[in-house]
Parts: C-alpha cells; sequence; structure tokens
C-alpha cells in the first residue's frame, strides 16, 4: 500500500488486499477526515478514498464463502 501525502490522488492510491488491513485504512482515513477543515482539499480527498475503501470491503466481502453481506 502506498501513503498519500497530498491532496486529490485519492483515485491513484493503492489499496490494502485484506479486510483487516482496510479497515485499519479506513479509521484512520476518517480520522484524517475528522481532522481536516470542512470543505478543504483534504478533506474531500479523505472523503473520495472512504468511499473507494468501502467499495473495497464490500467486495471482498462479496466473495467471502458465505458471503457477509
Amino acid at each position: 500500500m502506498t501513503t498519500k501525502k497530498t491532496a486529490g490522488n485519492a483515485d491513484t492510491e493503492r489499496l490494502p488486499g485484506t479486510r483487516e488491513e482496510l479497515m485499519a485504512l479506513h479509521r484512520a482515513t476518517r480520522s484524517r477526515r475528522n481532522a481536516a477543515k470542512h470543505g478543504s482539499p483534504e478533506h474531500a480527498d479523505a472523503i473520495a478514498l472512504i468511499g473507494r475503501i468501502e467499495i473495497e470491503i464490500a467486495r471482498l466481502e462479496r466473495a467471502m464463502d458465505p458471503p457477509l453481506v
């Protein structure tokens, strides 16, 4: 996984491959979003990354046997 340092590149960050790692990244990204000024590029970038993480978590959960969802 790469670590994003600048705003605006949430779409290019590679996400981890396990549910546990994704959940940890989700928690860290929520904290980063909450610490950022509302409406700032950092805030928007964190929101976009949270969305990508949630989609990946859902994809992994659907692929589990039995699915979690």
